[in-house]
């Protein structure tokens, strides 16, 4: 009883301070000077990340096994893992847009665990024998750290697709301002045009505006691409790891299940996305569509895949049965 208040504190002290977070984190958007207002916003977060951590302790403690066995529980480590993503670039002093984006993320994951629509789940249950193994911290802690790392890299690489495409319609408007804006335009079309557009000297191009708004679409593609590559490693080895769990309980390494297919159709999409990183014949944008994709993609396989109900890996929100 007292593990379970305590669980029930922290889970509301959390949301509560990344609700904070969050709001602060919009008006350093809008007013950037404010410093003091920036660090106690990531100061927030490390509580934020304090108490998430207390919690999975606590419930690991009262339950006997590591929280990682339903979907309210994964939620909760998915949420410590955004913290985790959220306050490395911190503590290398190293100011980025990815905050923004991972306190949204903490905020939707909280806010969903602590909602009523998991309020069946929230009590922990013993574990079934195939999940009483010391492959389920290696595996789920994997899958859930690499989902972590892909949801903020493909919400960058969303954040840069919307700049890009502001960038480029502004200067088209410019260039063309009796041309239709509703017209289709490709990449290539509109990236000729800004070459163009540089040859003639066009001076719009090189005004302040444009060059934060160029810069931060450099952050945006640096940042993307780390946090995708941290990822896709963690994926990589979660599902490596799951493959020889399955092979102990199962006996077979693959089954085709609907889990392990969209988990590997979300490892291909990605593995695509590095792919075209190494091409230099192919402009960022073109990435940047493929990480879009893949964020929809890791939902349906989080998400998508459980509710269904179906499957060797099947628990939406209810408790796990099987492997």
């Amino acid at each position: 009883m007292i593990f379970s208040t305590l669980e029930h504190i922290l889970t509301h002290i959390s949301f509560s301070i990344v609700s904070i977070v969050i709001t602060i984190h919009l008006i350093t958007l809008l007013i950037d000077e404010i410093t003091k207002l920036y660090d106690s916003s990531e100061k927030g977060m490390i509580a934020t990340f304090l108490c998430i951590t207390v919690l999975l302790v606590t419930r690991w403690i009262y339950s006997g096994h590591f929280p990682l066995s339903d979907l309210y529980e994964s939620l909760i480590f998915l949420s410590w893992s955004l913290s985790v993503i959220h306050i490395v670039p911190y503590f290398k002093k190293k100011k980025s847009h990815l905050s923004t984006i991972t306190a949204s993320s903490v905020i939707f994951t909280q806010g969903f665990a602590t909602s009523g629509l998991l309020t069946e789940i929230h009590q922990s249950a013993i574990l079934v024998p195939a999940l009483q193994s010391e492959w389920l911290i290696m595996h789920v802690s994997m899958i859930i750290l690499g989902y972590a790392a892909l949801l903020c890299g493909s919400l960058l690489s969303v954040a840069l697709l919307v700049l890009t495409f502001r960038k480029n319609r502004n200067i088209l408007c410019k260039s063309y301002p009796f041309f239709k804006l509703n017209e289709a335009f490709s990449f290539d079309e509109i990236q000729y045009i800004n070459e163009r557009n540089n040859i003639l000297g066009n001076a719009s191009f090189f005004s302040a505006n444009n060059y934060y708004r160029s810069q931060l679409i450099q952050q945006l593609d640096y940042w993307s691409y780390r946090v995708i590559s941290l990822g896709f490693l963690f994926l990589t080895i979660g599902i490596l790891s799951g493959a020889v769990w399955a092979n102990e309980a199962w006996g077979s390494y693959w089954n085709w299940d609907p889990k392990e297919t969209w988990a590997f159709i979300t490892w291909v999409v990605f593995a695509v996305y590095l792919h075209t990183r190494t091409n230099r014949n192919l402009q960022v944008e073109n990435s940047a569509i493929v990480a879009s994709m893949g964020f929809l993609i890791i939902w349906i396989c989080y998400f998508g895949v459980n509710l269904l109900g179906i499957g060797l890996h099947s628990y939406g929100s209810f408790t796990l049965t099987s492997n």
